[in-house]
């Protein structure tokens, strides 16, 4: 594979890169081990969302992790009770935030993508993986559900896969997940298939058009990032977190033990 020319920034837990005169933004989670989505990667991740040129000649923003995996997902203590609000604020601005820039996304996923990190892939419009991909929303083994998803996921897969995928948990490799919509392609070399998806529909394209578009196309997950996940957030915080299981679940999970429910 062809080197590809790069402008760093270290943004430290994260590495900001500018590609293509410009046109590509590349934000690579870079959290050993695994790309943890923290209070501080997060918090990284919107510092360089807000430092975004809107009006340069950006075409794309793509979020990619670095070593084997995309990320395990979010912090599992800052889901406990004295922490968990304002995480979920935070995480779930992220993603509102991302939507405001107003440009395509993308997301190159290899190994395990989980919980955030799945939340995080899916919100793109284009989803790359390759072979080693796996899929999943493994909240409800905590006792938890995973708020960004129940509100926007059907954007990406019908309804009934939503439900299906958070309740069960279920794993879903990197072909399976382009058979039934999560992802758009699954490559060997999942970069090489995102060069070659921007060189044949964006590079082409005015970046002022691209932008409108985009937003004239996404108003309906504007929507439901502002109205739907609102109401789910209220639901996780002020109803399933008064519940025991939860914290039942998030401790067993922290202690290495199978939880036992008290299904209260």
């Amino acid at each position: 594979m062809t080197p590809r020319p790069v402008t760093p920034r270290l943004v430290t837990p994260l590495r900001a890169t500018t590609e293509r005169d410009g046109q590509l933004v590349r934000l690579l989670l870079d959290r050993p081990k695994a790309n943890v989505l923290d209070a501080e990667l997060v918090g990284a991740l919107r510092d360089a969302i807000r430092s975004l040129d809107r009006d340069g000649p950006i075409k794309l923003l793509v979020f990619e992790g670095a070593g084997s995996h995309f990320s395990f997902g979010a912090s599992v203590p800052e889901h406990l009770p004295g922490q968990v609000r304002g995480m979920l604020a935070a995480f779930h601005a992220l993603f509102r935030e991302i939507e405001a820039v107003g440009v395509p996304t993308a997301a190159i996923v290899r190994g395990q993508c989980l919980g955030g990190g799945f939340e995080l892939a899916t919100a793109c419009g284009h989803v790359v993986c390759d072979p080693t991909a796996r899929f999943a929303l493994p909240e409800i083994t905590l006792g938890v559900f995973p708020p960004v998803a129940a509100a926007t996921l059907s954007w990406r897969v019908p309804g009934a896969v939503v439900t299906r995928l958070v309740l069960s948990g279920e794993v879903v490799p990197g072909p399976e997940a382009v058979r039934i919509g999560l992802a758009d392609a699954c490559a060997d070399d999942a970069e090489v298939a995102m060069q070659a998806w921007f060189d044949r529909v964006l590079a082409p394209r005015s970046a002022v058009a691209l932008r409108f578009a985009w937003r004239a196309a996404r108003r309906p997950m504007t929507r439901l990032l502002t109205d739907e996940l609102a109401a789910v957030e209220a639901l996780y915080l002020d109803e399933l977190m008064a519940c025991r299981d939860p914290v039942i679940g998030l401790d067993a999970f922290l202690a290495k033990t199978p939880p036992t429910w008290e299904h209260r």
